[in-house]
């Protein structure tokens, strides 16, 4: 949700949307047990903090949901109990749910860090100002986040968000500035 920009950046987490205001922190993937339990990927860079926003909306401005952390497993997922689920054909009801807070419920980020909602969305700028694309998404499949960007012709790419392919984030501006890696002949980026 969110993370600083050094050489490597870090946003620790995974893609999180954003709605008029709203921040999804993470969403039920399945129930866990007979219980009613389930399990839940979160978001935040702190599973446990899934709950320290206050209370989680069952979608932008949805019904309030009360969750109840049990367990932190692996990966960034927890197990949780949902007030008024108590067996498990409930708990699959809620797959897929997702579990947001209004964005304002979350502390002003530090110097560089960025929470992935303030992200999404932005314009991609060159160095020379010529616009690239669009912040579709933050991704981060184990070896730092990366900018998924949806380009102006219907095309998506990939960037590593680090501070040298993207030396300016102008959050106030709407954009970021990225200098992206060159390609050589074999398609291999140089360095």
């Amino acid at each position: 949700m969110t993370g600083k920009i050094p050489e490597s950046a870090t946003t620790a987490a995974a893609p999180v949307k954003s709605d008029q205001g709203w921040v999804c922190l993470g969403v039920i993937t399945k129930p866990k047990g007979v219980r009613g339990q389930v399990r839940i990927t979160s978001y935040t860079a702190t599973p446990d903090d899934l709950v320290a926003y206050g209370p989680l909306h069952d979608g932008p401005g949805g019904r309030v949901m009360d969750v109840t952390l049990r367990e932190i497993l692996k990966g960034g997922v927890v197990v949780a109990a949902i007030g008024g689920v108590a067996d498990r054909d409930r708990a699959e009801a809620l797959r897929g749910v997702e579990l947001h807070v209004p964005r304002d419920a979350l502390p002003e980020a530090d110097g560089d860090e960025y929470y992935h909602a303030d992200l999404v969305g932005l314009t991609i700028e060159g160095l020379d100002g010529v616009k690239i694309g669009t912040v579709a998404a933050l991704h981060d499949f184990g070896a730092g986040d990366i900018l998924e960007v949806a380009g102006d012709g219907g095309d998506s790419f990939f960037l590593p968000f680090t501070r040298r392919t993207v030396p300016e984030v102008d959050i106030a501006g709407g954009r970021l500035v990225v200098d992206p890696p060159r390609q050589t002949t074999a398609g291999k980026a140089e360095t």
